[in-house]
């Protein structure tokens, strides 16, 4: 798991960060809620490319995301979240246990206070939409089948609020719902 830790630091990434290109281009590039990614309407089908254009993606602080090089920035249409969680690999127990998902991008990340699980929740439904940190504002969603797993790993704990159900990894606790939400 040492990779996912050097893959939630970014060490192997494009240093986006330090490139702040002036030139803003124009192309219809999307990522629908389930992943897929669109130009022009179509879908790109190599997963080469997807991956590649994965490690050059930024969130900037007007909260849109961005395709950046050093030269150019595109904005990219964002569904849902530009990654999805399609894999949890779990070690240890109890307040011990580390959770480590990974993206459809083959990202490897070790959830904990760095790279959290969150849950928003629909008002009106009640149905939660689960995600973890991938890096620098950018989240992955997780699927239903990964989701299911963790409601199978959740065990109560007491958030000062009244027991709460959650998971733990990397030595902190992760509410799985609203407050409220118990086991029976």
């Amino acid at each position: 798991m040492a990779a996912a830790r050097q893959n939630a630091r970014g060490d192997e990434l494009p240093p986006v960060h330090l490139w702040n290109p002036e030139h803003c281009a124009q192309m219809d590039i999307e990522i629908l809620k389930d992943g897929t990614w669109l130009h022009d309407g179509q879908r790109i089908t190599r997963p080469a490319l997807v991956k590649l254009f994965s490690t050059i993606l930024r969130k900037d602080k007007d909260g849109e995301i961005y395709l950046v090089t050093p030269v150019e920035k595109v904005r990219v249409n964002v569904a849902c979240a530009p990654f999805i969680a399609i894999a949890l690999n779990v070690q240890g127990k109890g307040k011990d246990q580390e959770l480590y998902f990974t993206t459809n991008v083959e990202d490897v990340v070790q959830c904990g206070p760095d790279r959290p699980l969150r849950v928003q929740t629909n008002q009106k439904s009640g149905e939660p939409t689960p995600f973890v940190m991938v890096r620098n504002g950018l989240e992955a969603l997780i699927n239903r089948a990964v989701f299911y797993q963790l409601v199978d790993l959740a065990v109560e704990h007491d958030l000062g609020n009244g027991a709460q159900l959650g998971v733990w990894s990397d030595g902190a606790f992760f509410a799985l719902g609203p407050p409220g939400v118990h086991c029976v």
